[in-house]
This record gives structure tokens, sequence and C-alpha cells, in this order.
């Protein structure tokens, strides 16, 4: 099948497509070229070798790739079957939520109800995400001044955290709390999904020593199977001299459903029949406030998905030359993600690092403990995935390590499960006894007491919540975040 992507090579899954026969086959053939769910550029008469990334692969490679090809499509078709249930489950549950931690009584919650008032809606400046309650803290630290090395750091991650609520809670937060200047929330296109489930706002800090624009990324919220859909879609695109770039996390950043993908810039047609492509919309928007004042910069940062957005909107900046696009990366500052996933190989990553090191981009990628999602997707022969540039690595204590790798790589590892239990149930006695070692802004509520309680089970589910981020952010050494070039890791 000749190549319908121009710009690239790839290997495109499309899982609306899959029947319960393309499953079998996925399972038991080699040649999956020859079904309709399968597109690629480059078919051989071994696609899985294509896929594995190397032309001399074992058998047990082969299968490897198969069985995770066969899951890939097989957990994105049960998220699209459950999408419904799953955000009326995840209503249900913010609702209880927001109306339990009210201020009012039972009972005038209940006078309320009766007259049809006092409901909290979801687009409210009250209304919390399930995310939120789990880390209620709105205010930033104080203590933190822009001139310690932590400040961007602190600053974004508090960003990545609000990023998941509504626009007019983010609003209210950053201008009354935080007394810095909103300048929009949006919800951007995926032209893969043919929705607008992409989230990101953005917030500028400004006074009479620094001008700094920070974008912050949306991560995947709980109940959102088209998110968890991006997460798991394990397709991928390379970009020529760049390398392999995950592909569900292309398609959220704005990847076109057509022959012509990333079109450059003035190349591009905006359709105003749906919401802005999130690249092109947000390096317009940059463009604008970055031309009122020669010494504004900008920083881009994330939570989970969020991250992985956030180092794959510089990556296509350098794709696209050109003088807006030097422009940008001449005004971006730093590149701040927390609990990020992996998002390209190994060329993917040697690119990237000769790119932050040729435009001085700062790149802090930040990992707290057993925090399963940045050990996510696998970095092994069958998925190719790599991770590069600064790791800073803290554990239970918040102690920072500046390391090439965050420890036990792929997470799921035997001779690991025991520490790794031992450490979580370390984190449910210190959730219980740290707002008396340092105050009552380091309490944590029920909801994430018991995420730490679940975490005894597996472990990495609640080490990836915003809360030890946070907590890393503002206990961590700021000497971590100080302005270095990126290293060399690869």
């Amino acid at each position: 099948m000749a190549c319908d992507k121009p710009f690239c090579n790839h290997m495109l899954l499309k899982s609306a497509d899959v029947g319960f026969s393309d499953l079998l086959h996925i399972l038991f053939s080699k040649h999956l070229e020859r079904r309709r769910f399968c597109h690629s550029s480059e078919q051989t008469e071994h696609d899985l070798d294509e896929f594995c990334h190397s032309s001399e692969q074992t058998e047990h490679d082969l299968d490897e790739g198969r069985w995770l090809i066969f899951l890939s499509i097989l957990v994105q078709k049960l998220l699209r079957f459950v999408a419904a249930p799953m955000a009326a489950i995840g209503w249900v549950i913010e609702m209880c939520l927001n109306i339990f931690s009210s201020k009012q009584n039972m009972v005038g919650l209940l006078q309320n109800f009766l007259r049809g008032k006092g409901m909290p809606g979801k687009s409210s400046r009250t209304f919390v995400s399930f995310i939120g309650h789990l880390d209620k803290r709105v205010e930033l630290d104080r203590n933190i001044k822009f001139t310690d090395g932590n400040y961007n750091a602190a600053l974004c991650m508090m960003a990545s955290k609000i990023s998941y609520e509504n626009k007019f809670y983010i609003e209210t937060t950053v201008q009354d709390h935080w007394k810095m200047e909103f300048l929009g929330s949006y919800d951007f296109w995926n032209d893969y999904q043919r929705k607008a489930t992409t989230q990101a706002f953005m917030l500028r800090d400004r006074s009479d020593d620094h001008d700094t624009i920070v974008v912050a990324f949306g991560g995947t919220e709980p109940f959102d199977a088209d998110a968890w859909c991006s997460d798991f879609d394990i397709s991928w695109y390379q970009l020529e001299e760049v390398g392999r770039i995950h592909g569900g996390f292309m398609k959220a950043l704005g990847l076109q459903n057509n022959i012509v993908g990333w079109p450059k810039p003035e190349e591009f047609k905006q359709d105003n029949s749906h919401p802005a492509l999130a690249y092109y919309g947000i390096r317009d928007i940059l463009k604008k406030h970055l031309l009122e004042n020669d010494k504004a910069r900008y920083i881009i940062t994330g939570h989970s998905l969020g991250g992985a957005l956030a180092i794959l909107f510089p990556a296509v900046l350098t794709f696209h030359n050109g003088k807006d696009s030097d422009m940008l990366l001449k005004r971006l500052e730093g590149v701040y993600t927390f609990g990020q996933p992996r998002v390209g190989d190994k060329d993917f990553g040697r690119y990237m690092e000769n790119k932050m090191i040729e435009h001085k981009i700062k790149y802090f990628r930040f990992v707290y403990g057993n925090d399963i999602v940045p050990r996510l997707p696998y970095d092994d022969k069958a998925l190719m995935f790599k991770h590069f540039g600064t790791c800073l690595y803290y554990n239970r204590q918040y102690e920072v390590q500046v390391l090439p790798e965050e420890p036990n790589k792929n997470y799921f590892s035997p001779t690991r499960a025991i520490p790794m239990m031992m450490n979580a149930f370390g984190e449910l006695i210190r959730s219980f006894t740290i707002p008396y070692r340092l105050g009552p802004d380091y309490k944590e509520g029920p909801l994430l007491k018991m995420f730490r309680l679940m975490g005894l089970v597996m472990p990495g589910a609640a080490a990836h919540c915003p809360q030890d981020y946070v907590n890393a952010t503002r206990l961590g050494s700021s000497h971590a975040c100080l302005p270095l070039p990126p290293t060399h890791y690869l």
C-alpha cells in the first residue's frame, strides 16, 4: 500500500476498524498490512519487523510485538465501548465529592436540591475535578521567590495540577490567588477522534524584572476514555531526520488526519467548523503575546499526558523551519514535565537533545518514586521508546537525584515488587505524619489516603498523583533546577 503520509514513515493502527476476526488475525499472522486497520508506509513480508524497529528480530520479539498490537487495539476497543458509562460514573463521583466537600450542611444541601438550586455545576468556579480532590491546594508557596532555582518548577507543577479543572476555576485561581494574568483556557481539536479532547491553558507571570508566559497542557482525566485511548495508541510516525514518535500523542497535539499531516504554519488553513488544533492554536497565541514585549519568554509544562504534549510542542517547532518557528524556539526558556511517559525512540531523543542545546532550552523531566507512567511505554526491543534529557528523580523523602534514567525503568520487575510495596507502605504512613512535621499545607485528604492504601497492591498508581510532584518541587533541593544545558545520556 502506498504511503498516504508523504511527510513521514508511519505505522498507524485504526482500532475503530477492527473486528473479532481481525483480533485473531493479529495473534496468528505477521501480514498485518493485509488488514484494513493497519496502515504502514514500509510494507514488507514481515510487517511486525517494522513495528519492532529492527530487521533482525528473534521469534520472541515478533511474538511480543504482535501481542502489544493486540493489547493496544483491544484496550482501545474496550475504552470506546465503556466511554459513556465511564463518563457517567465519573460525573456521579465528582458531583458527590463536590457536594460532600461543600461547606453547607446536609440539611441545607437537601433543601437547595429540592428547590432546584445549590447543586455545583461542572463549569462552576468552585467545582473541583477528581484529580483536584486528590490535592486541594490552590495557593503557591510564597516562600519560593522568582530568584530561587525551583521557582519555575514549582509554578509549572501547580499550573499542571489545575490544568485538569474547568476554565472558570483556572481563571479564578490564576487571577485571584496567584495574582497573575489569565490568558485563556482552550479545548483543542483531535482530528482523529473528531472531538475537542486536548486541553491547555495559558497564564502570564509579569513583574518589573521578568515577563514569563506559562503554557500548561492538561493530562489524562481518570474518566475520559478518549484521553486513555491516546495513551494506549502505540501507532508511530517517523519524521524525516527526527525519529519515531508516539502516534497517540502526535494526534492529541494536532496531527491532521489527511495527506498533509504537519503542514507548515504558513500553509495551514484552519477549518472553522471545529476548534483549533493544539499546536497551531498555541503557537498563534504565543506569537501574539510574545511580540508585545521583546523580553518576554515562555515555558511549557504538563503532568502525565500533558507532559508528553509539552515536550512534543518544541519538537514540531524544530521540524517547521521558518522565521516564526525560530522566534518561538529562541523565546522558549524551558520545558518542565511531571510524570511524563516516553514519547519517541532513541533517534528522536538524540535529535531533541541536540536541538535543546542548539536553542539553549532547558528540559527537566520530574519523576517521583515508583510512578508507573514515566516507565511506559516500555523501553525494549518491541516498543523502542526511550527517555532523554535531564531526569530529576525524587524518593519518598523528596530527596532529588539527577539521573540518566529513573530506577526500575520498565516498572514490572519481580525483584522490585517487595521493595515497591514496602515503599508504598512508607508513603501511607507518611500521609498521616507529614502535616505534623511540615504544617497543614501538606495534609492529605481521605481520597488520597485511599489511593495510598491501593498503592500497597499497585504502588505506581498512587505515586502518579499530583500531590507528590507538588511536594517535590517545594521540598526538594532547588539546585537541581538551576539553568544548566541538557545533558547527553543516550
